[in-house]
This record gives structure tokens, C-alpha cells and sequence, in this order.
């Protein structure tokens, strides 16, 4: 049976000033999440508030142990990636 697979991040990046150096900050993020395990990310929320950022990541995976691991590689790679400090991530298997 497959499952579904969604991780939100909520990070702060705090010398963030700008929406424009917060949008280059979010499209280079996507970029290596999408490129590197082939999921679909976007931002989810707060578009409008300068230092939050709020990443949506969801693929379809074949059991919940390949999932878990997914979901740990994709932090690794925004801890690695960025400045900004994760705030929270909430996971979802379904």
C-alpha cells in the first residue's frame, strides 16, 4: 500500500529584510529539495512576512520507514543549505 508523505519546516531567518532577498532565499531551498529527492515543495505560508518561512514538501513513497527517512534527509538538507533556524516541523504519513 502507498503512503503520502508531508513535511512543513517553519524556519526564521532573521537578516532578512526584504521579500526579494526572502523569495531568493526560498527558490534556491525548493530548488535543492526538488532536485535532490524528487518531491513536490513550495512555500505554504506566511508569503507576506519577511523573516518566516514556511516550506511544504509531499511525495507519494511505498511504506513509512522510506518516508521517515525521506522526511530526515529533506531537514539535513535545509539545516546544510541555510542560516535560517528551524522553528518547527510537523510530519505526516497517511
Amino acid at each position: 500500500m502507498i503512503k503520502v508523505a508531508v513535511l512543513k519546516i517553519r524556519l526564521y531567518a532573521p537578516w532578512v529584510h526584504s521579500l526579494k532577498e526572502k523569495r531568493m532565499v526560498v527558490k534556491s531551498l525548493l530548488a535543492k529539495i526538488q532536485n535532490r529527492f524528487q518531491v513536490s515543495a513550495a512555500e505554504v505560508e506566511d508569503q507576506d512576512v519577511h523573516q518566516s518561512i514556511v516550506i511544504g514538501a509531499a511525495a507519494i513513497v511505498p511504506h513509512s520507514a522510506q518516508a521517515d527517512s525521506m522526511m530526515d534527509r529533506i531537514v539535513e538538507l535545509v539545516e546544510q543549505s541555510t542560516d535560517a533556524q528551524i522553528l518547527e516541523e510537523e510530519r505526516e504519513i497517511r
